[in-house]
C-alpha cells in the first residue's frame, strides 16, 4: 500500500501544485495588464503574492493573444456593416477599451520624458508626471494615426490573424528587455514585476507571441522576428544612454513601437 511519502504521489502533488501556480500566474497576468473582469471566486482563489506579478511576465505575451483575439473579433464583425476603415477604428477602440490604455499611455509618457529632458533625473522626472505634454501628444497621435492607415491598408483577409500576431509578439519584444537591462525606479508601477527575467521564462514568452508570426507564411514569420530584434537593440541602447536602464513606461513604449513595425513589415511585405 503506498504512504503519504510514496514517490509517485509526491511527485503527482507536486505537478498539480505546479499546474496550479502556473495558472494563477497567467490570471495574474491577465488582471494586471488588462481591465477583462474575473469573477470574485476565481480571484480569491489566485489571491496574491509579489511573487505572482514577476512570474506573470512570461504570460505577458498571451494575453497579447486574448487582446489581438478581441480586436480581431471586433474587426470581422464590423466588416459585415462598415467600411474597413471604421472596421480597423473600433477594433483599435476594443483593445485600448481591453487593455485601459496601459501601453500607450507607457509611449505617450516615454516621448515626454525622452523628448523634453536631457539630464537622466529630468527624464524620468517627466515620464513619472501624469500629465500629458506636447511630445506625449504628438507620439500616441502619430502612433494612433500609423496603426489606423496601415491595418486599414492591407486586405481584410490578413488583419485579423495579423491582429494576433502582433499583439503578441510585440508584448514578447517588449518583456525582452528585462532579460538585460535594469529597472531604474525605487518605486512604480511596474516594480513587482520587474526583476531581471530568466532564460527559461523568457523561451516560454517567445513561444507564446512569436509563433503567431509564422502562419501563414513563414518568410514573413523570419523577417518579422529579425525587423524586432534590431528594434530590440536599438531600444536597448537607447534606454541604457538616456536613464541606465528602463521603466514601465519604456516596455509600454517598446510594445507600441514593436506592434506599429509588425504592421509596417506586413503592408511593405505585400
Amino acid at each position: 500500500m503506498s504512504g503519504p511519502s510514496d514517490p509517485v504521489e509526491t511527485s503527482a502533488a507536486l505537478s498539480r501544485a505546479s499546474l496550479a501556480d502556473e495558472l494563477r500566474y497567467a490570471l495574474t497576468a491577465l488582471t494586471y495588464f488588462t481591465r477583462v473582469p474575473v469573477p470574485s471566486r476565481l480571484a480569491r482563489w489566485v489571491g496574491f503574492e509579489p511573487r505572482y506579478l514577476n512570474a506573470a511576465a512570461r504570460y505577458f505575451p498571451l494575453v497579447g493573444v486574448l487582446v489581438g483575439a478581441l480586436g480581431a473579433a471586433v474587426y470581422l464583425l464590423a466588416l459585415k456593416v462598415f467600411p474597413a476603415t471604421v472596421a480597423v477604428l473600433l477594433s483599435m477602440v476594443a483593445t485600448v477599451l481591453a487593455t485601459g490604455a496601459l501601453h500607450e499611455d507607457g509611449l505617450a509618457d516615454c516621448c515626454d520624458g525622452f523628448g523634453g529632458a536631457y539630464q537622466r533625473d529630468d527624464v524620468l522626472r517627466v515620464m513619472h508626471d501624469s500629465r500629458l505634454g506636447a511630445f506625449g501628444a504628438i507620439g500616441i497621435a502619430l502612433a494612433l494615426l500609423l496603426k489606423w492607415q496601415t491595418l486599414a491598408a492591407l486586405p481584410a483577409t490578413k488583419v485579423a490573424w495579423l491582429l494576433i500576431g502582433a499583439h503578441a509578439a510585440s508584448r514578447a519584444a517588449a518583456i525582452s528587455l528585462m532579460l538585460t537591462l535594469t529597472y531604474v525606479r525605487g518605486d512604480g508601477k511596474a516594480k513587482p514585476v520587474a526583476h531581471r527575467m530568466n532564460a527559461g521564462a523568457m523561451c516560454v514568452a517567445a513561444a507564446f507571441g512569436l509563433s503567431w508570426l509564422f502562419w501563414p507564411a513563414w518568410r514573413f514569420g523570419l523577417a518579422a522576428v529579425f525587423a524586432l530584434l534590431c528594434l530590440r537593440a536599438l531600444l536597448a541602447w537607447w534606454y541604457r544612454r538616456r536613464i541606465g536602464g528602463y521603466t514601465g513606461d519604456c516596455l509600454g513604449m517598446a510594445q507600441q513601437l514593436s506592434e506599429i513595425l509588425i504592421y509596417l513589415l506586413a503592408l511593405a511585405w505585400i
